[in-house]
């Protein structure tokens, strides 16, 4: 079989969108594309959203590449990559999220800092029953930090490990989480875009790997009902202009060595904290995960090493000093969830917010947060679209096409629950 190019793009529900293209494509070079895609929602409604195009003829837009980011895939005979959006006139399209997230480094390079990103995501494995309902893997004896059969008795994960070493993917770690069959995966830190073209290649590759074992990897923030959430936690720092991590006051991190740097940015996040959810936990399954003591994100507060808070500092300082994001979950896109993180924490250090005092509560019985996110989808595309600073930061056209779907996601899924709401999703997230 001859070499091909899958040429790829992430949308506005996270979907990986593309084409193969003939091996005569690897190189610089560009695709074409039906731009009202950015109308289309999970159940292939076609949508005049806004900025898609619906009602002015469906148009093009293109999807552009760089040969050197081609990689090599788990596909055989197959090349990869993940591209940028235009419009046909050569100017980049506004509802382009890894577009936001380039303006967003741009953003922060213009002060002299380049932001580094690290990114954990957790996923359930389910599999089909004899009437082809998903249900969750049988991991019998699994739990929290499991390793080995017990755990994963179809080893899907080793060939997913096996995979990433081939193709050059830093995996952190693997390990099972605290519900089961509950599944952690994170990627060493590097420069944030190239930082999440991995991550979003990775996660590609690990659902398409276990499927080939007959597992439905979901990475879905709430896909099994009685057990736990799943999240995508963003992890950043930020390399200064003389080098070394600017987040960094010394050798020892955490909440009585914080710089000026760190105390914006997690200023930032706070302020912006009920907008934010709107973008990086835009789905109404996202919203089953976001409750209180769970761990998840949902309270507007800060903290050092104290898993319920939604910003946790490290308590490792010097070269690993970084700020720790826990309300995202993976049925966000990912470019657009960490331009937003990126931006919300900027706004903090340019305009100075004030920082309230660190979160001393257990978070599960009392906590001091005077603030949470919405309960609901409903609640939080309203609160994204009265934060108007975030929105212009991240991008106005992307926010209005993302609260437009999502809107319409709300009466989607109002009279779904249970199965029926999870199989919304469960095929793309």
């Amino acid at each position: 079989m001859n070499t091909r190019l899958r040429a790829l793009y992430c949308d506005h529900l996270s979907i990986l969108r593309g084409k193969y293209l003939p091996g005569s494509k690897i190189g610089d070079g560009s695709t074409r594309f039906c731009r009202s895609t950015f109308g289309v929602h999970y159940d292939k409604d076609l949508l005049d959203a806004p900025g898609a195009m619906m009602m002015q003829g469906l148009p093009d837009m293109e999807l552009h590449w760089k040969g050197d980011e081609i990689r090599d895939s788990w596909d055989r005979a197959t090349k990869i990559v993940i591209g940028d959006l235009y419009d046909t006139d050569g100017v980049p399209l506004p509802l382009c999220g890894r577009g936001a997230l380039k303006r967003a480094v741009s953003d922060w390079k213009a002060l002299g800092l380049t932001p580094k990103v690290g990114l954990e995501l957790e996923a359930y494995a389910l599999v089909a029953d004899e009437n082809g309902r998903l249900m969750p893997y049988d991991t019998p004896g699994a739990h929290v930090y499991g390793t080995g059969p017990f755990s994963d008795p179809l080893r899907f994960n080793d060939a997913i490990w096996e995979k990433a070493d081939e193709l050059g993917f830093r995996l952190d770690m693997i390990t099972s989480e605290y519900d089961s069959p509950q599944f952690e995966y994170t990627l060493t830190f590097d420069d944030a875009v190239k930082a999440v073209d991995d991550i979003v290649l990775f996660r590609l590759m690990a659902r398409e790997i276990a499927l080939e074992h007959g597992v439905v990897l979901s990475f879905m923030p709430k896909p099994i009902a009685e057990a736990g959430g799943s999240g995508m936690h963003v992890n950043f720092s930020f390399v200064g202009e003389a080098g070394g991590n600017a987040l960094s006051s010394g050798p020892v991190g955490g909440p009585d060595h914080m710089n000026d740097l760190a105390r914006g940015c997690i200023a930032g996040l706070l302020h912006h904290h009920k907008g934010l959810a709107g973008l990086i936990a835009p789905t109404a399954n996202s919203y089953q995960r976001l409750q209180p003591g769970s761990l998840s994100g949902f309270l507007c507060n800060w903290g050092g090493d104290h898993r319920n808070v939604t910003t946790r500092i490290s308590s490792e300082g010097g070269a690993k000093a970084r700020l720790e994001h826990r309300m995202a979950d993976a049925s966000s896109n990912p470019y657009t969830a960490v331009a937003a993180v990126l931006q919300a924490a900027r706004l903090g250090v340019a305009n100075g917010y004030d920082l309230p005092a660190m979160e001393t509560g257990d978070g599960f019985e009392k906590w001091d947060a005077k603030e949470t996110t919405a309960t609901s989808l409903k609640g939080a595309v309203a609160d994204l679209m009265a934060d108007t600073v975030l929105a212009n930061a991240v991008g106005a056209d992307l926010v209005a096409n993302h609260a437009f779907m999502k809107a319409k996601e709300v009466k989607k899924t109002r009279d779904l629950e249970g199965d029926a709401l999870r199989d919304f999703y469960v095929w793309f997230v």
